[in-house]
């Protein structure tokens, strides 16, 4: 079954990972789950080298690294799903999971800010305040002698 990652940011056209390129492990899930807790493995393991991943360009490889490098081990991410008591919605649930990394991953960065100055009006109203709050706490201090 491949891996269809939707079309966005990053991947106008989507992205398509053919099941070959994904292995799957399953084991026993942990927690409640009644009689069949301790023989069904339900726990689903989904495991993707991303340098076998075709139809990437240079920089959206650059991208998933960039974007995913702290969840890769060895260049392959790794998804576990074991939230559903059933193995194939597990499965689902990874699949879905690991698209959505892939997704963010490989939307481009958003433009850096483009700095502003402040407005002359904003400028004379910060300086005309702070003369005002000046005069307040001056006027606050001891009467001199000699005046």
């Amino acid at each position: 079954m491949d891996l269809v990652v939707a079309p966005g940011p990053g991947v106008p056209q989507g992205l398509t990972v053919p099941g070959a390129d994904l292995v799957e492990r399953f084991s026993r899930a942990s927690g409640p789950g009644g009689q069949g807790v301790n023989t069904t493995d339900s726990r689903v393991e989904l495991e993707l080298d991303l340098a076998v991943v075709t139809g990437l360009t240079d920089a959206q490889r650059r991208r998933l690294e960039r974007g995913l490098g702290a969840r890769l081990v060895d260049g392959r991410l790794v998804v576990t799903a074991s939230e559903h008591r059933q193995q194939g919605r597990n499965r689902a649930a990874a699949r879905e999971r690991m698209a959505e990394l892939l997704r963010e991953a490989l939307a481009p960065p958003p433009p850096a800010r483009r700095a502003t100055r402040p407005t002359r009006g904003s400028v004379e109203r910060r300086l005309d305040a702070k003369r005002r709050r000046a005069l307040t706490k001056s006027a606050r201090g001891r009467l001199r002698p000699d005046g």
